[in-house]
C-alpha cells in the first residue's frame, strides 16, 4: 500500500514539475500587490539617434519638380528594383558610413551621427534654402530610415534579422512579427542586445510583467537584437503539457519495469 500511495505521489510530482504552467505563457499580466485600478500611463517611444550604417531615405519636394530632381537621383536609379524591397531601400537609400557620414547630390558629405530624423531633416533644408532655394520654392524635404530592421533569435517562430515599415516598434510587436514566443520559450527573460556610442547593452524582459511597458528597452531600437532562451522543460524533453508529460513518464516506467522484468528472469 505504502508502495502504491509513493508511486503516485512520485508520478504526480514529475507530472507537475514538467509541464509548463499558464503563468508562464501569459503576457503582461497583473502582479497580486498591484491595485486593480491602477492605469496603464502612455509611453512614448525617445527620438532614435542615428548611427553608423543606418540607411536612410531622403526624398526632396517642390513646386517645380525639375529643381530637386538632382537631389532625387538616387530614387530614379536601380529601377529594376522595387524601391519598398529590401534590396532597393539599400541600394536607393543613404547609407551613415564609419564616420557618420551621408553622401547627398550637390550638398556633398553631411555628418548625421547621432542626430534625430527631424534634426537631419531640418539641417538639409536649412542648407538647401541657403545655398540654392528661394522661400517661394516651397521646398519639402522628407527623411525616413529605411524601414525598422531587427534581429530575433532564439525560441520564437521565425528567427532572422526582420523589417518593419514603421517609426516605433514595441518588444511585442516584433515578436509578433516573429511568429510568437514558442511554447518552451522563457517569457521571463527575453534578453535585448543593443548598440550604443559606449558599446554595446544586454538587458532582460519580463514580458509576463505588465509593467514591462514602462522599460526603456521596451521600444526597440533599429538594429537591436533579440534572443528569447529556452525554458528547461525543453532540456528535459518531458512535453510542455499534462498530457505530453504523462505520456512521457508511462514510457519511461514501461521501459524500467520490462528491463527488470528481464534483468530477474
Amino acid at each position: 500500500m505504502n508502495k502504491t500511495i509513493f508511486f503516485l505521489v512520485l508520478m504526480s510530482g514529475l507530472l507537475l514539475s514538467s509541464c509548463i504552467p499558464t503563468k508562464d505563457l501569459t503576457y503582461l499580466q497583473q502582479k497580486e500587490s498591484e491595485s486593480p485600478e491602477k492605469a496603464i500611463m502612455a509611453i512614448g517611444a525617445k527620438p532614435y539617434r542615428l548611427q553608423t550604417n543606418d540607411i536612410l531615405s531622403i526624398n526632396l519636394k517642390a513646386i517645380d519638380p525639375k529643381l530637386v530632381a538632382i537631389f532625387n537621383a538616387n530614387a530614379t536609379t536601380n529601377e529594376n528594383l522595387n524601391q519598398n524591397s529590401e534590396s532597393g531601400l539599400y541600394f536607393n537609400g543613404y547609407r551613415v558610413d564609419d564616420h557618420g557620414n551621408i553622401r547627398i547630390p550637390i550638398l556633398g558629405e553631411m555628418n548625421v551621427l547621432g542626430y534625430t530624423l527631424e534634426e537631419v531633416r531640418l539641417k538639409i533644408e536649412k542648407q538647401l534654402l541657403e545655398e540654392y532655394f528661394k522661400n517661394e520654392a516651397n521646398l519639402f524635404v522628407n527623411v525616413k530610415l529605411s524601414g525598422f530592421r531587427y534581429t530575433i533569435n532564439g525560441e520564437v517562430g521565425s528567427t532572422g534579422t526582420k523589417t518593419l515599415f514603421q517609426e516605433n516598434v514595441t518588444i511585442l510587436e516584433a515578436i509578433a512579427n516573429a511568429g510568437d514566443i514558442t511554447m518552451v520559450g522563457n517569457r521571463k527573460e527575453v534578453t535585448i542586445m543593443r548598440k550604443t556610442p559606449t558599446g554595446v547593452e544586454m538587458h532582460d524582459l519580463d514580458l509576463t510583467d505588465r509593467n514591462v511597458i514602462y522599460s526603456p528597452y521596451y521600444y526597440l531600437q533599429p538594429n537591436d537584437y533579440v534572443y528569447v532562451k529556452p525554458m528547461k522543460q525543453k532540456s528535459w524533453g518531458t512535453g510542455k503539457t499534462g498530457i505530453e508529460s504523462l505520456g512521457t513518464i508511462i514510457t519511461l516506467l514501461s521501459l524500467v519495469t520490462t528491463t527488470y522484468l528481464l534483468l530477474k528472469n
